[in-house]
């Protein structure tokens, strides 16, 4: 079997979107599955990740070739929302255009049961829950006592540390981090990530004015780091990690700090109802102080749902996820057959 992977404007899009990509790819390479990264019909099937205007080109191409189409619903207008300049008027249009581009695809992979739910509204075409899964290769040594020192000399952090991974975007509750940290003036919290949507050089043209300000607003004790180049340097450093994004396909930040067994106090959102509050997690509607300082003074508590956390995420390894993504290619390849 040779599958065209394709990811619509790879190289432009950086962050989770762009590891759970690598992810898959690392999957198919694990288990011996050839791929190209270009959209071709000369394959047994094609996989799109990013339902860009070529991708909707080939989808449709193939399938009047026979050629099975996967598609990853990475998207949806609501997560689209609150990322970058012009991104809440965008996401309006973006709904239909998502549900015509979905509905060109033989089955799609939705990677939680709450994109699903959403995606169903899209439209009816198939669909099967596939985490899109944490490499645990890349954060091997993250417990390493010399990196987190590193670390904490860096940006200069007095354990224990409250931490977010990814990037800063007002979506993922940007303004709660800021001002969480600002009524918890005596611990310290630190943001690790690109300070814009895109990752690169386009700044102040695609970060809203509001997302400068509260970065730029933010109290002493609440640092932005901008990319780093070490992702353990996260873990390393934080103890505690903070994730109040207000809405999620899934969250793979969240899945690679609950494998580091960093405790998580997470926003109660339909999308993790799979974590068990007070077990693997806190979670809160809208008042962080109470949870994080729960896990900051008792060291004991924080070890504990750290190690239940990191129980809970084995089942998103990409070990344990890697026959759910291949089996789908199988079965509609088969179907051709």
């Amino acid at each position: 079997m040779k599958v065209s992977h394709y990811f619509e404007w790879e190289g432009a899009i950086t962050g989770g979107f762009a590891q759970s990509v690598n992810n898959q790819r690392t999957i198919l390479d694990r288990r011996g599955v050839e791929y190209t990264t270009e959209p071709t019909l000369e394959a047994d099937l094609l996989h799109l990740n990013n339902m860009g205007p070529r991708s909707i080109y080939y989808a449709k191409r193939a399938r009047r070739a026979g050629v099975p189409v996967v598609a990853h619903t990475h998207n949806t207008a609501a997560d689209f929302r609150e990322s970058f300049v012009f991104s809440n008027v965008l996401a309006k249009p973006l709904r239909p255009y998502l549900a015509y581009g979905y509905s060109q695809a033989d089955h799609l992979i939705c990677p939680s049961a709450h994109n699903q739910d959403v995606i169903a509204e899209y439209t009816d075409t198939p669909s099967t829950v596939i985490s899109n899964g944490f490499d645990a290769d890349r954060f091997e040594g993250w417990d390493d006592p010399e990196l987190r020192a590193e670390y904490l000399e860096r940006y200069n952090l007095e354990p224990p540390v409250v931490f977010m991974f990814g990037h800063v975007i007002k979506r993922k509750g940007l303004r709660t981090f800021v001002e969480t940290a600002r009524a918890m003036p005596d611990l310290d919290f630190v943001w690790f990530g690109y300070i814009n949507p895109a990752g690169g050089t386009l700044d102040k043209y695609l970060q809203p004015r509001e997302t400068r300000q509260l970065v730029a607003n933010s109290p002493e004790n609440c640092t932005f780091t901008g990319y780093i180049e070490d992702p353990r340097g996260a873990p390393a450093a934080g103890d505690v990690f903070f994730w109040p994004s207000k809405n999620e396909n899934e969250g793979m930040a969240l899945l690679e700090a609950m494998h580091c067994g960093k405790p998580p106090v997470i926003r109660s959102i339909p999308t993790y109802e799979w974590l068990d509050d007070g077990e693997d997690c806190l979670k809160a509607d809208e008042e962080f102080v109470e949870p994080l300082r729960e896990l900051c003074e008792d060291p004991e508590r924080r070890d504990a749902i750290g190690s239940a956390a990191a129980r809970t995420s084995e089942q998103f390894s990409l070990d344990t996820v890697g026959d759910q993504l291949v089996t789908p290619y199988e079965e509609l390849v088969d179907g051709r057959a």
